[in-house]
């Protein structure tokens, strides 16, 4: 199947540069409202045929011009939210900012323990939204899922093939930016494109040669 992980448009917070994770958020700025419409085009040859959006007003109104368009119901599942910020939340500071992504970007590496103070383990964020990807993960279907910068990054770091913790850590996802992964839940996921670049395989690891 095809899996299309959309990031929504720009918030008000983001704006202000806010880890604002708390339900149910902000709104959509004026510009985040235009990034929303124009999905529908960008997404036109995709074949969408389910929309899921998490739990955040920001995540639903991205959504909302392609559900239109399509003449689809948006699925609203409290699994695909952000990475919860605990007891950063609302913080703009350098050193909190620094500390939230160090934290999430550690998971991929295997610190699935590690945890944000009064937040979640990464072991915790990524069974949820695993949790809802087993549910839409059904043959042939290609699903357009409304998620957010972190929690994308984190999981497609942890699950695709051909992204690891180094490459989302340094690849950035603006506002209504596009991942399309495909795959199934037995071979797994490889990242097709990250807004739009191609993204290749990893070559595989060398051969040990043995002792020269």
């Amino acid at each position: 199947m095809r899996l299309i992980l959309v990031r929504h448009g720009q918030s008000p917070s983001n704006v202000a540069h806010l880890l604002d994770t708390a339900a149910p958020g902000p709104g959509l700025t004026d510009l985040g409202a235009v990034q929303a419409t124009v999905l529908p085009l960008e997404l036109a040859d995709e074949g969408v045929d389910a929309i899921f959006a998490s739990s955040l007003a920001r995540a639903q109104l991205t959504a909302g011009p392609l559900a239109r368009a399509l003449g689809l119901t948006v699925h609203v599942r409290p699994g695909l939210r952000e990475v919860a910020a605990g007891d950063l939340e609302m913080r703009g500071d350098a050193l909190s900012v620094k500390q939230y992504l160090s934290t999430v970007f550690g998971w991929p590496d295997g610190d699935l323990g590690g945890r944000i103070p009064g937040g979640e383990s990464g072991a915790e964020v990524l069974e949820r939204f695993d949790q809802v990807v087993a549910e839409v993960a059904t043959g042939g279907r290609t699903v357009a899922v409304f998620s957010h910068g972190a929690m994308i990054r984190v999981w497609t770091a942890a699950r695709a093939h051909n992204v690891d913790a180094i490459f989302a850590a340094t690849h950035a996802l603006a506002n209504a930016g596009v991942v399309v992964l495909e795959g199934d839940l037995v071979t797994g996921w490889h990242v097709v494109s990250w807004t739009g670049a191609v993204v290749e395989a990893v070559d595989p690891a060398p051969t040990d040669p043995g002792p020269s």
